[in-house]
């Protein structure tokens, strides 16, 4: 064996907290919950640093979050979306922890998030919902999760079963990689295929999903949202699969081409007459558009494997969970409270 032999200590891990920890916090009118989800992710991780994103609120949600002490942080664009890229932008860590404001989450699971990806090296984690109660999670929304969830997973790989979730955790190189496209909850698909697109190394873990509290209103709207996240798939399926896309395509043309035809190829051969001649031009066009469709999904694919490569190069070149060597931006849980004047007026 070349070199020195490396013994399991040199091996181990740095602890717990040498890493910069930073919890990101979505907030839209949730002043119901979001000072108690601010109080219970400062215990459960204490070293962490809780920045609220308030987006456009119209209540004292960002003057609780910062009484809690929370960081906050105003983003005018509306949408989750547009949100995530800010966080994403402005936030330097080495670990990230995104949850929603809604108090539907358990905070006391985070810590377990965090220690998995380090412990096993990955990327991203996403928290697979188990709701406590029926009313937790409507029928509705877990037959779209359902649906949706299935088409990614047929397409781009099996490894999320709720990629919906609001719960997940991320390396600072998933962050730094990502581009963040979607300006609205259908975010939340975009951040699951790119850990699919890229082979990240990545995990689900089940965990426990409550139902909102009083004074607490859902912003998710069924039909809406879930269209734009349909719309999503399918054009990450045309731009990620595109000879999957285009072929599909091509091939269903070329179907209805042949059975256009087929009745015109009876009448020549008993009559070596052609009387139903745009019914041929049709079938002539058709066909020639289903070989096009085709040599373009071959041509896109080419330039898509290139650019994943691209991808791929640069997700690469950003180091893999270092202990953090940059100044914290955390402090302590009792400490907190003496910022909070200092993140109030960071509100305005």
């Amino acid at each position: 064996m070349l070199g020195t032999d490396r013994t399991n200590q040199d091996l181990a891990l740095p602890v717990f907290d040498q890493y910069q920890i930073a919890v990101l916090v979505p907030c839209f009118n949730e002043e119901a919950t979001v000072g108690k989800v601010v109080a219970d992710f400062c215990n459960e991780l204490p070293t962490a640093a809780i920045y609220v994103f308030d987006n456009n609120s119209t209540d004292r949600t960002a003057e609780l979050a910062a009484s809690a002490g929370a960081f906050v942080i105003r983003e005018t664009r509306q949408g989750k979306g547009n949100v995530i890229r800010r966080m994403f932008a402005e936030v330097e860590a080495d670990i990230y922890v995104l949850v929603d404001g809604d108090d539907t989450y358990d905070a006391s699971a985070a810590r377990q998030f965090v220690e998995r990806l380090l412990r096993d090296r990955l990327d991203f984690i996403n928290g697979a919902r188990q709701p406590v109660a029926d009313a937790a999670y409507r029928r509705g929304h877990q037959f779209g999760n359902i649906v949706l969830s299935s088409l990614v997973q047929a397409i781009f790989g099996r490894q999320f079963r709720d990629m919906l979730s609001g719960y997940k955790v991320f390396s600072r190189r998933f962050v730094k990689s990502f581009p963040a496209m979607s300006r609205g909850f259908e975010i939340e698909t975009e951040l699951s295929i790119h850990a699919l697109e890229l082979r990240m190394p990545c995990a689900e873990i089940p965990t426990t999903y409550r139902e909102r509290p009083v004074g607490s209103e859902s912003k998710l709207r069924t039909f809406r949202d879930g269209w734009r996240i349909l719309t999503l798939i399918i054009k990450l399926i045309k731009d990620e699969r595109p000879l999957r896309f285009f072929g599909a395509a091509g091939a269903v043309l070329m179907l209805v081409a042949i059975g256009l035809v087929l009745p015109l190829v009876g009448e020549y051969l008993q009559t070596g007459l052609v009387p139903r001649i745009p019914t041929a031009v049709l079938c002539s066009a058709l066909a020639i558009t289903s070989i096009l469709s085709v040599f373009t999904g071959l041509i896109m694919d080419m330039i898509t494997k290139s650019r994943q490569e691209m991808k791929r190069l640069f997700y690469l070149s950003i180091p893999a969970q270092p202990p953090s060597q940059m100044a914290p931006l955390t402090m302590a849980v009792g400490a907190r409270l003496d910022v909070a004047s200092q993140s109030a007026n960071m509100v305005g």
